[in-house]
């Protein structure tokens, strides 16, 4: 079946300074669960300007206790790939991100835009879907999902929050 979580927000800040926090903002104390997120790769396309990263952030696993009975739910940790395409020039940043973590039983995908908004230049469009399956765990499948999504979309709520804080912290009061 799968759940599905949609978020479109604006940010009151340019975009350089938008992409410049999203980059800084993990790991943080203001989100425990984000252990580490480490750059695994960096290039830039000489003839386009594009900067590619692909970086692996590891995670608390956020399963309850009680479902981590079952065997392959018991892991202490969760590893995200995020890939993401900075272009500069048309002031745009798209991300793609997979959970690594439970692939067979699992799928998590999410793809994310920063943009100029088309309102005012100064701000920052943000655009983000996301969706996540189940399988393989036959009648916790639905349960399984519907946690996936309320934790999905209170993860969402709480990442523009940090980002909200960060901007914020360094770049003063918004551009209204």
């Amino acid at each position: 079946m799968g759940v599905t979580v949609e978020t479109h927000k604006i940010y009151h800040y340019p975009f350089e300074q938008v992409v410049a926090s999203y980059l800084r903002k993990y790991p943080s104390p203001m989100e425990k669960n984000v252990i580490a997120v480490k750059t695994v790769e960096e290039k830039t396309d000489s003839s386009t300007g594009i900067i590619y990263r692909r970086r692996i952030a590891t995670c608390q696993n956020v399963v309850p206790h009680i479902l981590r009975k079952i065997s392959v739910l018991k892991v202490s940790e969760v590893h995200l790939e995020e890939e993401s395409w900075v272009n500069i020039q048309k002031r745009v940043m798209s991300m793609k991100t997979r959970c690594l973590t439970w692939t067979e039983y699992a799928t998590l995908k999410e793809e994310s835009v920063f943009q100029e908004s088309l309102e005012n230049p100064n701000w920052t469009e943000f655009i983000q879907k996301g969706r996540i399956s189940i399988n393989g765990a036959g009648l916790l499948n639905c349960f399984l999902e519907v946690f996936a999504q309320t934790f999905l979309n209170q993860g969402v709520k709480k990442s523009i929050s940090i980002m909200e804080k960060l901007l914020q912290e360094q770049f003063g009061s918004p551009f209204l």
